[in-house]
């Protein structure tokens, strides 16, 4: 009987199971036995990752000549197609794959997308020849298509692994276990360091093998580390502990208004006192009991209680998703016109060195590489012995420290853009090192707000939307992309164009300071009204479960499914 007991004790209470499709044990699998390797995943992929997105523009304009401008765009609506393609990997995570398989499948395609990015940047055939005199000969059809074709297969690559990585690594933890419940927001903060860490050596070492031994090595180096971390992700399979598909969120959520639409016309409208004081609560009318020996096959005439729950969690989460958004447009500063800055600047380190201009986001990296483990060590002990909350302060609290951080970091940028301008104008170059204060509060900006964001889209999930509300999260960085893209672009026409306008081809003279102002207001704002929805939110475990209950009562199956 003891034996038996210390057994159950020692198997996880989640649902996962092992490679051989037991259920896990804590002594075997799981924790910081599996979490390595799915970190070493995640370092490389961003090592890759970065290596190509700092340095993109400089390859299109360079190597496949094309104008500053289209080239920048192109590489910010890559960017964030990435990141809003994980709305796909998460589709086939949640419905058919799992997270594991769907890692090492999208892995794959990224190692080929590598592969064909090397061969573009290796074979002469695959470029236009070197530009001696202007005009330069423009890509061929064939030359940009392989080219795309390449950064395509990335992007879907990048699609496939983001939403799953950090729900795979969480998974390793057991919630109901309070040891490895504390472990896990260990994990969050380890994983963004280690995303950092990857970042931190695409954007230097990376960018310096591109600028010195040429594009051939410079992709290769990452397609190569990217065949070698798939192999040491599948090394990891036997320590893993794996959740089963539970079928398409997307499907279920799209059932939902369907079944309350037949709520709705075919029994009791709810009053609008009744919305006012339950909220999506009055969701829960929609969920069916079904009686013994009534169960149906056809999913689109039935709807459970879990269905209902995972909806409105769901739900809950969008307002927050939405009012954290206006960070992700300042980020996308950081890889676009801090760049166009740093060319402007001195950049020497010693009469023998110069710092490439692509490795300016280094700054924000290395903040994070520095915050993460002050913050682990030292704040989270203190903070926690003050407020009595495990993690010292709430995932919501976290996400507000990085959004006010962000105003200041635009602020810096248009101070210290104003003095650059200034300096330029009198014949001067002031170092690229005034930029330091902005990269690193942007970078402290995201060291709160990403891994709180990681925390609270993962706990306010249910088990069978993690990936799809991770993927959620990624997106808002995909849509800042193209926000910023989109913001770029009134400016330039509601400034006076191209040639008179804020932006223009020389930034000297431009008055990059005045976007910056803007983007300043547009975090203030976006602060405020963070603050106003995380003031209001109620999280998923805090409503109270009679009230499901109640309202599953108050509904039952009439025989053929439908309400």
């Amino acid at each position: 009987m003891k034996d038996e007991m210390k057994l159950a004790s020692n198997l996880v209470s989640n649902g996962s199971i092992d490679y051989k499709g037991r259920i896990a044990e804590k002594r075997e699998t799981g924790g910081w036995k599996a979490s390595p390797y799915i970190i070493v995943n995640e370092v490389v992929e961003r090592f890759a990752f970065f290596s190509i997105a700092v340095n993109m523009v400089a390859y299109l304009v360079g190597e496949m000549h094309q104008p500053l401008p289209e080239a920048a765009t192109h590489v910010t609506n890559w960017s964030g197609a990435a990141y809003v393609l994980t709305l796909l990997g998460a589709f086939v995570a949640d419905a058919y794959l799992g997270r594991f398989s769907t890692i090492i499948t999208f892995s794959c395609i990224y190692a080929v997308g590598m592969v064909l990015l090397t061969l573009s940047g290796s074979i002469d055939t695959l470029r236009p020849p070197q530009c001696t005199t202007k005009p330069c000969i423009q890509a061929s059809t064939s030359q940009t298509s392989f080219l795309y074709c390449a950064m395509t297969l990335i992007a879907l690559g990048t699609g496939g692994i983001k939403p799953c990585v950090s729900s795979f690594g969480a998974d390793q933890f057991d919630e109901s276990d309070p040891i490895e419940a504390q472990k896990k927001y260990s994990f969050f903060n380890w994983f963004y360091f280690a995303i950092n860490m990857g970042a931190m050596f695409g954007i230097t070492l990376l960018v310096y093998v591109q600028v010195e031994f040429g594009w051939g090595w410079g992709f290769g180096i990452p397609a190569g580390a990217t065949f070698a971390s798939i192999f040491i992700f599948v090394a990891g399979r036997r320590k893993y502990r794996y959740q089963k598909p539970m079928g398409s969120a997307f499907t279920r959520f799209v059932q939902m208004p369907l079944f309350f639409t037949r709520l709705v016309f075919y029994q009791s409208v709810p009053s609008w006192g009744t919305l006012q004081r339950s909220g999506i609560g009055c969701l829960d009318k929609a969920a069916v009991i079904i009686e013994p020996g009534g169960e149906t096959k056809n999913r689109w005439k039935i709807c459970t209680i879990t269905q209902v729950e995972e909806f409105k969690s769901f739900i809950r989460i969008l307002p927050v998703w939405a009012a954290t958004i206006a960070l992700s447009i300042s980020y996308a500063q950081l890889s676009t016109f801090f760049i166009a800055q740093a060319n402007t600047m001195d950049r020497n380190l010693g009469p023998d060195f110069k710092i490439p201009a692509g490795s300016v986001p280094v700054f924000s990296s290395f903040n994070a590489l520095i915050v993460i483990p002050i913050y682990e060590k030292l704040a989270v002990p203190f903070l926690r012995a003050r407020t009595g909350h495990p993690r010292g302060i709430t995932s919501l609290q976290r996400i507000g420290a990085g959004l006010f951080v962000s105003i200041f970091a635009m602020v810096s940028a248009a101070a210290v853009e104003r003095t650059r301008r200034g300096e330029s104008s009198g014949g001067s170059r002031v170092s690229v090192f005034w930029l330091f204060p902005q990269c690193f509060l942007i970078g402290t900006a995201e060291v709160f707000s990403y891994v709180g964001q990681l925390e609270f889209f993962y706990d306010e999930a249910t088990e069978g939307t993690r990936s799809i509300s991770s993927a959620v999260f990624l997106s808002e960085i995909g849509i800042g992309s193209w926000l910023s893209s989109a913001a770029v672009k009134m400016v330039v026409r509601g400034s006076g164009g191209v040639r008179k306008g804020w932006l223009r081809e020389d930034l000297n003279e431009s008055r990059l300071d005045y976007f910056y102002w803007i983007l300043t207001g547009v975090n203030a704002l976006n602060f405020f009204v963070y603050l106003w929805v995380a003031r209001r939110y109620k999280g998923r475990r805090s409503e109270p479960a009679a009230a499901v209950e109640l309202a599953a009562g108050q509904v039952h199956d009439n025989g053929d499914g439908i309400f």
